[in-house]
């Protein structure tokens, strides 16, 4: 028998130990179930808000720690990066959490505390916005939190057969900053996060959005919508109700811009491109009921997933607005805020990784997803390098997922069997793209 053929059948065995198997992954992720759990549950009852996750990014440091990881922390503000190095050659891929809780409130916008009624619920108050505010974690971020240690406890324990490295990026104010702050994932990236290093790929997980239970929904291309703000301002001229003809009302131009903002979407763009969306959320002007007032303010929201279409509507919100109102004798000021871009997954990445994410579900389908009209700032990662961000299921297996409390509820909830699924997605995305 040729030497070559027989070095090759002693190497065989020896090539097979080296390669991660599935199943070890798998177990370990069983092992660190309780853990996880325990992890969460202290997130959840602890939660703070934007660019105050103190104690928070405290925590996360300290368990890093224990795992034998040096964290950076302090990173725009609050944020932590920790690195896994791998015992072989390979690239480095990033996988994401955020870290913020949210103010809470109810159907009339009033704030509230957590209405989970859960043992470990979240009792914090704090002030937002000049008022103080129940804070929770409705969003999930404790689930992203715990499942990401989760995962990075799973990835440490087998480093020396990890051929790559693992980027670890604890990111505060997803939610947004507070006014007149920056933060998020921009500030993490301008801070240089990636100046160094860039990973060749970024995975991310988001819970809840009325998912069947631990099951994984997502689609390539645009999965999450930009959010983009504006506020108009109607400057008129003020006279009595009883004498409209003295003045120049600016109630009723705000009134005739609110209805010629809504045919951008339905008349003045391609709907066949993509959804576009223009609503108002705030309109205000006036103290009296027989008083037209000088000016009215309004503010919204603009959320689209075309970046060319985004533009198109930014320009034609002005051209409309401003017609009307000057068509009327008024006077138009514009504010427009650019928020985060829309969540393009990448095509490529997606379907390399599908054969991955379909073992991890096993006989549990892998969904495919329409587009979602909510934002998320990971899609600034995915601007500088292929992201897959994903959506897994919050509730418990024996529940209608529609009738469950969406995110940003005061009823929102984690079943924490899933946080397992979780912790097993990002280990074997992980490992298999590293090991591809």
């Amino acid at each position: 028998m040729p030497k070559i053929i027989v070095c090759l059948i002693f190497l065989l065995p020896l090539i097979a130990q080296a390669q991660i198997s599935p199943e070890r992954l798998d177990r370990l992720a069983s092992e660190a179930q309780t853990q996880v759990v325990e992890w969460r549950r202290w997130f959840h009852q602890n939660p703070e808000l934007s660019n105050r996750e103190f104690n928070t990014s405290a925590r996360v440091a300290e368990i890093l720690r224990e795992m034998g990881l040096e964290p950076e922390t302090g990173i725009a503000h609050t944020g932590i990066v920790a690195v896994i190095e791998g015992g072989k050659p390979g690239p480095l891929v990033a996988i994401r959490t955020d870290m913020d809780g949210l103010p809470v409130t109810d159907m009339d916008g009033l704030p509230v505390t957590e209405q989970t009624g859960l043992p470990f619920a979240s009792q914090v108050r704090s002030e937002y916005n000049g008022q103080e505010v129940g804070v929770m974690h409705a969003c999930g971020h404790d689930a992203h939190m715990s499942m990401l240690l989760g995962a990075a406890w799973v990835l440490n324990s087998v480093k020396d057969d990890l051929a790559g490295s693992v980027m670890l990026i604890f990111q505060p104010a997803e939610e947004g900053p507070p006014d007149g702050e920056e933060g998020g994932a921009s500030l993490m990236l301008e801070e240089g996060i990636w100046a160094e290093r860039k990973p060749e790929a970024v995975f991310g997980i988001h819970v809840g959005f009325n998912q069947p239970s631990g099951e994984i929904s997502l689609r390539p291309g645009p999965l999450m919508a930009a959010a983009d703000r504006f506020k108009l301002t109607v400057k008129g001229q003020q006279t009595h109700g009883a004498r409209p003809w003295n003045g120049v009302d600016p109630i009723v131009i705000a009134s005739q811009i609110v209805l010629g903002l809504q045919t951008i979407a339905s008349r003045q763009v391609d709907v066949t491109l993509a959804p576009s969306i223009v609503s108002v959320g705030r309109i205000s002007g006036g103290i009296r009921n027989n008083v037209i007032p000088d000016e009215v303010e309004m503010e919204g929201t603009i959320r689209t997933f075309d970046k060319q279409m985004r533009r198109e509507i930014h320009a034609r919100i002005e051209r409309t607005a401003r017609g009307i109102a000057e068509g009327a004798g008024a006077e138009l000021e514009l504010e427009l805020d650019l928020g985060t871009p829309s969540v393009i997954n990448d095509a490529g990445l997606v379907a390399r990784m599908m054969p991955t994410l379909e073992r991890v579900t096993g006989e549990r389908p892998v969904n495919d997803i329409n587009p979602q009209t909510v934002a998320e700032d990971f899609a600034i990662y995915a601007n500088e390098t292929p992201g897959l961000f994903l959506f897994l299921g919050n509730g418990p297996p024996d529940v209608d997922p529609v009738t469950l409390p969406t995110n940003h509820s005061p009823f929102f909830d984690m079943h924490e069997p899933n946080l397992e699924v979780g912790v097993r997605v990002f280990s074997n995305l992980v490992v298999d793209y590293l090991q591809d």
